[in-house]
């Protein structure tokens, strides 16, 4: 499998409109530091799948035969923004697969155009694209989310974003699993206290996901939804071996 990181921000992305901070700074003067909304695609030579669609500009990304179908997380913005100019396309029809949320889909499910939206789908009910298997894993976040655990050929990746740390169920499902590849949110740097998830937050700080790391013991780990904070944060402190930060474009392969 191929997977190429389209985005790899949070909901403001970097740099942060109007903010003048150093890790903004260095994304404006070098594109190469930006972050766009978080969203991933994986290519395998017989499918090619995208993980959320907040990129505004999928028409152009992805002409019309070169995608089999979009997974969403969620329903928020930052993650179906891209699909509100797509539906209005002609001619072809594109398959949708994302968690339970009548709210949050309402708008483009009345308005689907070519966005085939499939029946919701069922935490931890495996469905498959050729020689792919999916498993969708609930996320714990201020919508009904899911990340996706992807298999092919014995190889297992672990696509975890958003989530401010993960329910029993979940954990459980990922430690059995036995991931080889876990990309996982990290949207802050440690909270002040440093005991893991902070109440007010919905998102992972650097605490909280490396205890989902350490609980699921990857061979390797991807940060990704990564805030201009965190940025920050890294430009003084190094994170343990076998974890990397994910930057846009960043290209793996499993």
């Amino acid at each position: 499998m191929k997977l190429s990181f389209l985005g790899t921000g949070d909901a403001r992305q970097v740099p942060v409109y109007g903010c003048h901070c150093q890790s903004c700074y260095r994304a404006r003067v070098d594109k190469t530091k930006r972050r766009c909304p978080s969203s991933l695609l994986l290519e395998s030579g017989e499918v090619s799948l995208l993980i959320d669609a907040g990129q505004s500009d999928l028409a152009e990304r992805f002409p019309p035969g070169t995608l089999d179908a979009i997974l969403l997380t969620h329903y928020h913005m930052d993650h179906i923004a891209g699909l509100f100019h797509l539906r209005w396309g002609l001619n072809t029809t594109l398959p949708v697969f994302g968690p339970d949320d009548i709210a949050g889909s309402e708008a483009l499910q009345r308005h689907a155009g070519i966005l085939d939206f499939k029946k919701p789908l069922e935490p931890f009910t495996l469905f498959s694209f050729g020689s792919i298997n999916i498993t969708p894993i609930p996320l714990s976040h201020t919508r009904p989310c899911l990340g996706y655990g992807i298999e092919q050929f014995g190889r297992k990746l672990a696509y975890l974003t958003d989530t401010a740390g993960l329910c029993e169920a979940s954990l459980r499902f990922l430690s059995d699993w036995q991931s080889d590849l876990l990309i996982v949110d990290c949207t802050y740097p440690p909270s002040p206290s440093g005991e893991g998830v902070d109440s007010s937050l919905t998102h992972n700080d650097w605490t909280s996901a490396n205890a989902i790391i350490q609980q699921v013991k990857p061979s390797h780990s991807w940060l990704t939804h990564i805030s201009h904070e965190m940025d920050e944060w890294l430009l003084t402190h190094h994170l343990p071996a076998g974890v990397s930060v994910a930057t846009d474009n960043t290209v793996i392969e499993l």
